[in-house]
C-alpha cells in the first residue's frame, strides 16, 4: 500500500474521530443504543429506494454531458459512477472522482482529461444548486431568532446564519461569473499568464525550486481551469444545459425526501419537508471539509449541528443522524461493488495505481 494512502487514512481517521467526538460527546451510548431500538426500519426500505433513485438521475445527467464526445448507453455510465461513489465511501480523498474518468478512458477509450471535465462539470451543478438551496433555507425556514448554540469552539446563533448566508451569495455570485469568464479563451490566456508568473514571486529561491513550482502548482492549475472550461463546453445546447439543471434539481429533490421519509420513523424527529433539506444541506457543507471516508464524523457533527437548529434534542438527532448515515451510504457501497465486480475493476489500482498523465 502507498504511503500516500497510508498517511491519507491516518489523516481521515483523525478527521472522523474530531467530528464523531463533536457529534456525540453528550450523548451516552447507552441512551444512543437505546434510540436506536425505537427506530422503526420499515422506512428505511423507501428511503434507500428514493436514494438510489437520486442516483438513477445521476448517470441520466453525466449521460447529457458526455453524450457530446461519445454516447454512452445507461450501463456504461452506470458502472463508472456507482463505483465512483462507492470508492469516495471506502477511502479517503474523494478518489473516485479521479477512478470514474480512469474507469470510462479503460472501458471506453475516452480521454481521460475529457473524462475529468464532464465530472468537473456535474459537480459545479451539485456545488451551485446546494449553494442556490441554502440560500433558500435561509430566507425562507423559520429559525429561532434567540437560538444560541454552543457546538465545540464554534458559537451559532441568528447573527452567525446571517452572516454565513451573505457569504454564500457572495461565493455563488464569484462561481458562477468564475464559470462564465474561464468560458473564454481570451480570458483564459490572460489567466494562465497571470498563473505561469507565479514563480517569479520567489525571486530570491533556486531555480530547481522555481520548476517544482511551476510542474506541481501552475500546471495543475492550467489543467483544472482547461477541464472545468471543457466541461462546460461538452454542453452544447440550451435543452441540454436546461436537462442538467432540471435532473440536479430532482436528485437533490429525492435525497431531500429520502431524509424525511426516514425521519418518519424516527421518534422525536418531527421536521417539515424545507426544515430536512436544510438539514441536508447543512450536512454536505460538512463533508465538503477535507475527506475522510465515508464522510463518517463530518456527516453525523453536521446533521446534530443542523438538527439543533431546529430544536432537535440531542438523542434523537444523534440517533437519527447515524442511521440515515449508514441508510444513505450502504446502499451505494453494495451497488457500487456489485458494479466493481461485473467490470473487473480493481478499486485500489484504479484509484491509486493508475496515473492518467500525459493523457
Amino acid at each position: 500500500m502507498k504511503k500516500n494512502l497510508i498517511l491519507s487514512l491516518i489523516v481521515s481517521l483523525c478527521l472522523s474521530a474530531g467530528g464523531l467526538y463533536l457529534a456525540f460527546r453528550n450523548v451516552p451510548l447507552k441512551t444512543l443504543f437505546a434510540y436506536f431500538a425505537t427506530i422503526n426500519y420499515w422506512w428505511a426500505l423507501p428511503a434507500c429506494v428514493l436514494a438510489v433513485l437520486s442516483f438513477i438521475f445521476r448517470v441520466l445527467r453525466w449521460r447529457i454531458i458526455v453524450a457530446s464526445t461519445r454516447p454512452l448507453d445507461f450501463w456504461s455510465a452506470f458502472h463508472p459512477l456507482m463505483i465512483a461513489f462507492m470508492i469516495n465511501a471506502i477511502l479517503p480523498g474523494r478518489v473516485g472522482e479521479i477512478a470514474r474518468p480512469v474507469i470510462l478512458k479503460k472501458k471506453e477509450k475516452i480521454p481521460f482529461a475529457t473524462g475529468l471535465a464532464t465530472v468537473a462539470a456535474e459537480r459545479a451543478f451539485d456545488i451551485s444548486l446546494i449553494i442556490l438551496m441554502f440560500m433558500v433555507v435561509l430566507m425562507f425556514v423559520n429559525i429561532d431568532p434567540n437560538i444560541y448554540i454552543s457546538f465545540g469552539k464554534y458559537q451559532l446563533n441568528e447573527s452567525t446564519l446571517k452572516t454565513l448566508s451573505r457569504g454564500m451569495v457572495q461565493l455563488s455570485l464569484l462561481m458562477v461569473a468564475g464559470m462564465v469568464l474561464i468560458s473564454f479563451q481570451t480570458i483564459r490566456n490572460r489567466i494562465a499568464a497571470i498563473i505561469l508568473m507565479v514563480p517569479r514571486l520567489f525571486f530570491f529561491a533556486s531555480e530547481d525550486f522555481k520548476r517544482k513550482i511551476h510542474h506541481h502548482i501552475c500546471l495543475s492549475m492550467l489543467r483544472m481551469m482547461e477541464n472545468f472550461a471543457s466541461g462546460f463546453k461538452l454542453i452544447t445546447s440550451p435543452l441540454q444545459l436546461a436537462l442538467c439543471v432540471f435532473l440536479s434539481v430532482l436528485i437533490w429533490a429525492l435525497a431531500a425526501l429520502s431524509y424525511h421519509v426516514f425521519s418518519l420513523g424516527c421518534p422525536g424527529v418531527v421536521l417539515s419537508i424545507p426544515e430536512m433539506t436544510a438539514v441536508m444541506v447543512i450536512i454536505c457543507i460538512f463533508i465538503a471539509l477535507p475527506s475522510v471516508p465515508g464522510y463518517w464524523g463530518l456527516w453525523e457533527a453536521g446533521g446534530m449541528f443542523a438538527m439543533a437548529l431546529f430544536g432537535v434534542p440531542s438523542q434523537e438527532a444523534a440517533g437519527f443522524t447515524l442511521a440515515n448515515h449508514a441508510i444513505q451510504l450502504f446502499p451505494i457501497i453494495i451497488i457500487g461493488m456489485i458494479s466493481a465486480v461485473l467490470t473487473g475493476v480493481n478499486i485500489l489500482k484504479t484509484s491509486y495505481g493508475d496515473s492518467p498523465a500525459g493523457d
